[in-house]
């Protein structure tokens, strides 16, 4: 009997690519350019923060020997898709479209047009653009990845987070019809869909470090670290396979109302 189509295949080796990471300062965007450069792939690093920009450009370059491009720039900004087409940066093997944000927790009724158009223009405009940007360039080239960013909220909406689910749900949707319309060509579409995450995302939200604090209170969250690990590892199986989506939640939290706090002794 042949055992050897039931051993695990070898994982697929990513060195020598190049990825398009947006987010890239800080959270999981920051977590997965590490992690990719520890991999032998080379960046394109997109975020608004510019010294953040420079002093992770300077330490993956140094550390793993690849080339690290940045881009200081803000998604929402007219103009900004030009910017990096002038910039050759949707010239990529993978793309992660990770920029993304809440802004508030208010009701519908109590909300502000301001942050209903941050989160619209961020979370699906930009995101949607770069993807049209890229599938074709992908298609050319007969292969690529693209990795989005979603959330367990595009799966379970509640209160106080009307645009924020909405736009989580939209992207889920936009990657399931682009997973269908890219079948078959090489291209993989991978929705990467977190529960709770420490990161600066909570903080930008409420505008507050002690109420960011107290979402993540006696449980232990995600880190960036852990969402890195799981995109690296969908990006490294064989590309027969297709992780269409992955919700990942830390095992304190059952769903988005359920989370178990343990009371410190």
């Amino acid at each position: 009997m042949d055992f050897s189509a039931y051993l695990k295949d070898p994982q697929l080796s990513l060195a020598g690519k190049t990825a398009l990471i947006t987010g890239a300062s800080s959270g999981i965007g920051l977590a997965s350019a590490c992690q990719l450069a520890e991999a032998g792939v080379h960046l394109k690093l997109v975020a608004r923060r510019q010294e953040r920009l420079l002093a992770t450009q300077a330490f993956l370059s140094e550390r793993f020997g690849v080339k690290v491009e940045i881009l200081c720039a803000d998604l929402t900004e007219s103009g900004v898709i030009q910017k990096m087409d002038d910039a050759n940066f949707f010239e990529a093997d993978i793309v992660l479209n990770n920029a993304g944000l809440a802004s508030g927790r208010d009701a519908v009724a109590d909300s502000r047009a301001a942050d209903w158009q941050r989160m619209l223009d961020l979370n699906i405009n930009a995101a949607f653009e770069i993807n049209r940007q890229v599938v074709p360039r992908m298609l050319a080239q007969g292969q690529g990845d693209l990795v989005c960013l979603g959330s367990i909220a595009g799966h379970i909406s509640y209160e106080g987070g009307a645009i924020y689910c909405a736009s989580k749900h939209a992207l889920r949707a936009f990657c399931e019809c682009l997973r269908r319309e890219t079948a078959g060509q090489n291209l993989r579409v991978i929705l990467i869909s977190p529960g709770m995450v420490e990161t600066e995302f909570t903080q930008v939200r409420l505008g507050s470090e002690t109420e960011a604090a107290a979402v993540y209170a006696d449980m232990t969250p995600l880190s960036p670290a852990d969402i890195a690990r799981q995109i690296v590892f969908a990006l490294q199986q064989p590309r027969h396979l297709n992780w269409d989506e992955l919700v990942i939640t830390a095992q304190d939290q059952g769903g988005v109302k359920k989370v178990v706090r343990h009371s410190t002794p």
